[in-house]
C-alpha cells in the first residue's frame, strides 16, 4: 500500500469504454483516485456527482479525478452517461489495484462480515507522489477533503 509521500505505483485499467487508462499517462497534473464500492448504488453516487459537481474547481487546481470500483467497463460507461460524469471510470474486476492502495478489505452488513471496497481517495502530485490518502471515508467527505485539498 502506497504511503503519503512515496511513489504511487503505476497501473493500468480499462476505463467506462474499454481503453486502457493508465496512472502515469496523469503526470503533470495531480490526481484524484477515489474507490467506491458498486456504481449506481446510493452512497457511490452522492460521491461521485459530489466530484462531477466539484469538477471545474479540481480543474482549475490542474487535477484529474478517477473513480475506480470491481464494476465492469459496460456497467461503468451507463452509470457515467446516467450522472453526467465528466471523468473515466476504471474496471477493477479483480481488486488488484483496489488491494494494492489498501482499498479492499473484511467490511460488515447485517452482522454478516465480507471481502469489498473500502471507500477511499488518494490525491497524487504531479510527480506521481502520494500527496493524501483518505481510508474508510464517507462520500460526503471524500469530495470534500480531496476538492479542499488540491485547491491549497
Amino acid at each position: 500500500m502506497p504511503a503519503v509521500g512515496e511513489k504511487a505505483p503505476d497501473f493500468e485499467l480499462k476505463n467506462q469504454e474499454g481503453r486502457l487508462v493508465k496512472l502515469s499517462d496523469f503526470r503533470g497534473k495531480k490526481v484524484v483516485l477515489f474507490a467506491y464500492p458498486k456504481a449506481g448504488t446510493s452512497g457511490c453516487t452522492v460521491q461521485a456527482c459530489g466530484f462531477r459537481d466539484s469538477f471545474p474547481r479540481i480543474q482549475s487546481g490542474n487535477a484529474v479525478v478517477l473513480g475506480l470500483s470491481p464494476d465492469m467497463p459496460e456497467d461503468l460507461l451507463g452509470w457515467k452517461n446516467t450522472e453526467s460524469l465528466p471523468y473515466d471510470l476504471l474496471s477493477d474486476p479483480d481488486h488488484t489495484v483496489l488491494e494494492a492502495w489498501g482499498a479492499w478489505g473484511e467490511k460488515s452488513m447485517y452482522g454478516k462480515s465480507y471481502m469489498g471496497v473500502i471507500r477511499s481517495h488518494w490525491v497524487i502530485d504531479e510527480n506521481g507522489v502520494v500527496a493524501d490518502e483518505q481510508i474508510k471515508v464517507s462520500p460526503e467527505k471524500s469530495v470534500e477533503l480531496a476538492t479542499e485539498f488540491i485547491a491549497r
